[in-house]
């Protein structure tokens, strides 16, 4: 039975996301729910960071602090969860490591380690084993009351199989450089199985409430431009084909579809025929030159201010929000205001406010 929610109240995020012309561009920041506000480390106390994720209580009460915060000023919530919560299902062990992040105790070694057939062959129970995720967006969807649009999300493929390999976060991906050009067959398997259980998890987390999805390929700037062509947009464009047909399948209407491939600036182009209505552009990317690129494509930006200039002056901050309204054409259609990637630990909350209402002010109605 489909869940009951209260009406929205604040539809222009989806608006946006569909390619309509708003009245001012709506705007949220990745990493909003997180450790640069206090009242996070009160509520996430002495619980390990994945417990969180495992809570519906927690995971809600974490999730709707920045819009309580930052009422009237953010248009929409993402739940918080983790990307790595995919290889878990799959069957990895994940610790979350204070001070250094992801940690994978047995990372995939090579195809003939074991464990990579094992998470080959596992039929992964993807409503099962990630019910947490299901239960934390319905919980945190009657708790919004209709204020704002809820995003669900998971990594890409390539990004998950990074984390796999690698054990963790990388300077070199030397083991994942090893993985894909000497084992290119198993690593395709492997990103394929992994984009069919993307598939799922985004269909069930629309079923759950989730309202838009994005799909984060937050190493994709690892690859070449021919490499990126080869181990991850097949896989990203998988997804983007597949998600609407499940979601039809289960009698469930289309959702804006997010992709947000990190450094992979000279693929701009590809991703703007992937499928996506929306196309997220770290701060590496030109706004003005991204527009020329997109051309008059129906794709929706997102972004994508550099998140350490909410280390600066407010002065700074103006500057750069001046011109990315004027590189995205002034935000009354195509653009949802952004930084280019999460926000970082140590920004103050009081910066990231002014950072919204300078958007506001600079391109409201």
């Amino acid at each position: 039975m489909a869940h009951q929610f209260e009406p929205l109240q604040n539809d222009l995020i989806i608006r946006t996301a569909w390619g309509q012309k708003v009245e001012r561009p709506p705007m949220w920041v990745m990493r909003q729910a997180g450790r640069y506000l206090p009242e996070y480390h009160e509520a996430k106390g002495k619980h390990d960071f994945f417990d969180c994720c495992r809570s519906p209580e927690i995971s809600s009460t974490l999730t709707l602090q920045p819009i309580e915060r930052f009422a009237g000023l953010v248009d929409a919530a993402i739940i918080f969860s983790d990307i790595l919560v995919i290889p878990q299902a799959m069957g990895m062990a994940v610790e979350m490591v204070d001070k250094v992040g992801p940690h994978f105790p047995n990372p995939l070694k090579d195809p003939e380690d074991g464990q990579y057939g094992k998470v080959m062959n596992k039929k992964v129970d993807v409503a099962g084993e990630l019910d947490y995720v299901y239960k934390a967006i319905t919980l945190t969807r009657h708790k919004l009351k209709g204020r704002v649009p809820l995003f669900g999300f998971c990594g890409a493929p390539w990004t998950l199989l990074c984390y796999m390999v690698e054990g963790g976060g990388s300077k070199m991906f030397a083991k994942i450089k090893t993985w894909i050009y000497k084992y290119p067959k198993a690593s395709k398997d492997l990103l394929q199985k992994i984009a069919e259980v993307c598939v799922e998890y985004l269909a069930l987390q629309v079923k759950a409430g989730a309202q838009l999805v994005q799909v984060f390929d937050s190493w994709a700037g690892e690859l070449s431009p021919s490499s990126f062509k080869a181990f991850s947009l097949p896989y990203l464009a998988y997804i983007s084909k597949n998600l609407p047909k499940r979601l039809k399948e289960m009698d469930l209407d289309p959702v804006p579809m997010v992709v947000f491939a990190k450094g992979a600036w000279y693929a701009l182009d590809s991703l703007c025929d992937l499928g996506y209505q929306v196309v997220g552009l770290d701060w590496l990317q030109d706004p003005a030159e991204a527009v020329k690129i997109r051309g008059n494509r129906p794709i929706v930006f997102q972004g994508n201010a550099d998140p350490g200039v909410l280390y600066g002056s407010r002065e700074a901050i103006t500057v750069v929000v001046k011109d990315m309204v004027q590189g995205f054409g002034g935000g009354k259609q195509g653009w949802i205001a952004n930084l280019g990637h999460g926000i970082t630990p140590g920004v103050k909350p009081d910066d990231l406010k002014f950072y919204f209402e300078e958007i506001h002010r600079l391109a409201g109605s």
